[in-house]
């Protein structure tokens, strides 16, 4: 008889099954059902039940307590129907093509929201996240339990160097950069560990100051060449487009995800255009675009504006330098969304947008504005809480 393939399962589950109605053990990295031995066992099922959801390797060899026999661990065999993920497994999974085949970390590929125990009764868990409400977003990581636990990157160390050369696969990587982390005291993880640091790190009144005067000085150009009307007409067409770039940047750009090549190249540049927002979401440093960087994809707009409006420069600087303003609107809009409090009218948008990164990080695009989600449908979903999925 070939020998059966034993399913991983993670320590949240094993934990949330020490009860009389449920109860897994483990020794090592085997996992033992033994619900149907509790009234079977010798001492009782309460000797049992204090190491439920728990490791019970040490006990049953201690001298003191009562050592087992080998009928004992015979009829743990019979028990047996798992694995903890390893060292070895997890490292396995950190390289597989389908690492959810491996280790557990479930995603939610259509985007929709799926339930978990977490093992923790009572408390609603998104898979595609591994979060249950925006508050988890300011929840302190510990470094080294996370790394230990998934394998994927040290927040006490450079992340740059970790993602280029870690040789995860784009499934692994995908699944673990899209489920939030927060470093501790709300600073900035080391993302390269050198003098390129203070590049990397942009405060939000950077923004206005830079883009504010291109922008003012291009609308009075605007101004002179077509006057104060025609020069308002085009500038909030810019503004309007701007809108539908967001909408179009965020969803086909920075969440490039099922088109991401499958080699370090790709994820390294899907990491450090979005993907280390996502990890570490609550980053004030990391939350707008670095001018640099913002240049580099306003570029090709200006071209575009210019050939689109061939017809009058003047136009075409209005148009764009409307589109300007609504990417400044955009990128304070955003900052504020994660790290301030907000009149009341703007908390929904503010609720909106935070549940696409606890919740479902494959809809809800728009930040300043849900108006394309609607179009597109890919608008979130904001009514009562799912129901709550209690441990087994």
């Amino acid at each position: 008889m070939p020998a059966r393939t034993l399913p991983t399962i993670t320590l949240a589950d094993i934990r949330a099954h020490n009860s009389e109605k449920s109860c897994y053990v483990t020794i090592g990295t085997k996992v033992y059902d033994v619900t149907s031995f509790l009234d079977d066992h010798p001492g009782g099922s309460d000797l049992i039940l204090d190491y439920a959801g728990k490791d019970v390797g040490k006990i049953m060899q201690d001298v003191v307590s009562h050592p087992h026999s080998e009928a004992a661990y015979e009829i743990l065999d019979e028990c047996l129907i798992g694995l903890v993920p390893s060292e070895e497994i997890l490292d396995a999974a950190a390289k597989s093509g389908k690492p959810a085949e491996i280790v557990p970390l479930p995603a939610s590929k259509e985007g929709k929201e799926e339930l978990e125990n977490g093992g923790l009764e009572g408390k609603v868990v998104y898979a595609a996240t591994g979060m249950s409400s925006e508050e988890d977003l300011s929840k302190e990581t510990d470094p080294a339990a996370d790394y230990k636990t998934h394998k994927f990157l040290d927040l006490s160390k450079p992340l740059f160097p970790q993602v280029w050369y870690g040789g995860f696969s784009k499934d692994f990587y995908l699944e673990q950069v899209h489920r939030p982390r927060h470093y501790k005291g709300g600073e900035s993880a080391p993302l390269f560990g050198n003098f390129l640091e203070p590049l990397t790190k942009t405060a939000w009144w950077v923004v206005p100051l830079i883009w504010l005067p291109p922008v003012a000085y291009g609308t009075v150009l605007g101004v002179s060449g077509l006057g104060v009307p025609v020069t308002a007409a085009y500038w909030v067409t810019g503004l309007c487009i701007w809108t539908l770039v967001e909408y179009i940047l965020h969803r086909f750009l920075f969440h490039l995800d099922e088109y991401l090549p499958d080699n370090r190249v790709g994820i390294t540049l899907h990491f450090l255009l979005h993907g280390i927002h996502h990890y570490l979401p609550m980053d004030r440093y990391r939350l707008v675009m670095p001018p640099t960087l913002f240049l580099v994809l306003a570029t090709p707009f200006w071209k575009l504006a210019h050939t689109v409006f061939f017809y009058n420069w003047y136009a075409a600087t209005s148009v764009f330098c409307g589109g300007i303003f609504g990417y400044v609107c955009y990128d304070l809009t955003h900052y504020f969304l994660h790290h301030r409090n907000l009149p009341a009218w703007y908390r929904q948008l503010k609720k909106y947008h935070l549940k696409h990164h606890f919740a479902d990080y494959q809809n809800g695009f728009g930040v300043t504005s849900r108006f394309w989600d609607w179009v597109f449908n890919t608008e979130l979903e904001m009514g009562p809480k799912p129901k709550v999925v209690k441990a087994a």
